[in-house]
């Protein structure tokens, strides 16, 4: 039990551990990141082998708010597999690998920060395969990666329906739709933007459907260690921060700008008038502007790899649109 000394402000008082991560990423030079290097659009190889994609710009916003610069991280490619346990041993400073946020995992794996992207389990078929309902699937081969929620969704979804299935399974997701498209299976399950970046590495995306079934909620999230309140509250912090950015229409090129408007929540985010925790947190009143003027607002990130012009591929926002739009994108106020 905490107890206060009278006249000692409750901001004093922190629990053991406190500030540890973020002091170890701050004399290391860089913040660890377990990712995806081969998952297009979230997280893979540009042609200079550079680690690009949603997630990476999402460790280095990070980045950018404690050190920063966005470059200075360590990206660590992951399995599916391996994100439990690199979290448990604190080997990462943060994994940001297209990750489903799931009560057992948060018990169990470390501490989720925020949703930074919905999505749902579907499934692809090849176009002319006739497969169109989860029924049409009975006796099917099903490509899946393992050690996942996707495996457990896919088990519970035919159980329920009465349906069989032979699982071909791997720990690589690469290797799932490797398999998938030499025709190893008649069927590759994951979640739906997995689903829809995997069908533009085939050779002919034409030839392959996403079929319109969702049989699960996905809402993936960041996650860091547990026992360490700080680093907890500024990757999320850092999340919100992207969010909001882009509710105000603050952008990768106008920061500055930005730091002299009317409104005093823009002023607040950008670290020109007021704290908005970055005392507490350890950082300096404009670290938040540094990440977004580092990586974009969240709109500017999911652009980059999933506009009309992106680097990887069309995926329209749907439920990622702000809440202000239609979405479920929100984010709690920076003050």
């Amino acid at each position: 039990m905490i107890c206060l000394l009278p006249g000692e402000p409750a901001a004093a008082v922190k629990p053991q551990g406190y500030g540890t991560i973020a002091a170890r990423v701050r004399e290391r030079g860089k913040v660890v990141c377990g990712i995806h290097k081969e998952l297009l659009g979230f997280g893979y190889l540009d042609a200079n082998g550079r680690n690009i994609g949603f997630d990476i710009d999402l460790c280095r916003a990070v980045a950018a708010a404690v050190l920063g610069a966005p470059e200075k991280i360590e990206a660590v490619p992951i399995t599916a597999a391996d994100r439990g346990p690199v979290l448990q041993t604190g080997e990462v400073d943060l994994v940001s690998r297209n990750m489903t946020w799931t009560s057992k995992r948060d018990a169990e794996w470390g501490n989720f920060t925020w949703i930074t992207f919905y999505d749902g389990q579907g499934f692809l078929v090849g176009a002319d395969s006739g497969i169109k309902t989860l029924q049409d699937m009975d006796g099917a081969t099903v490509c899946v990666t393992t050690g996942t929620t996707t495996e457990k969704n896919l088990a519970t979804a035919f159980a329920d329906a009465n349906l069989k299935y032979e699982a071909v399974t791997f720990e690589d997701t690469s290797a799932v739709y490797g398999a998938y498209e030499q025709g190893r299976c008649d069927v590759a399950t994951s979640d739906k933007s997995q689903l829809a970046a995997a069908r533009a590495g085939l050779k002919d995306p034409a030839a392959h459907v996403i079929l319109d079934i969702t049989i699960s909620k996905e809402p993936l999230t960041p996650a860091v260690p547990s026992g360490n309140d700080q680093w907890l509250d500024i990757v999320k912090t850092v999340m919100w921060s992207l969010i909001s950015a882009e509710e105000y229409g603050i952008t990768s090129a106008n920061v500055e700008e930005m730091k002299a408007s009317q409104d005093a929540g823009i002023r607040m985010l950008l670290g020109a008038e007021g704290d908005w925790g970055y005392t507490t947190l350890g950082l300096k009143p404009d670290s938040l502007a540094i990440a977004i003027s580092a990586v974009g607002n969240y709109g500017e990130i999911y652009n980059r790899y999933f506009g009309e012009k992106g680097l990887a591929f069309v995926l329209p926002r749907g439920l990622n649109e702000l809440w202000s739009n239609g979405g479920l994108i929100y984010a709690p106020p920076i003050k």
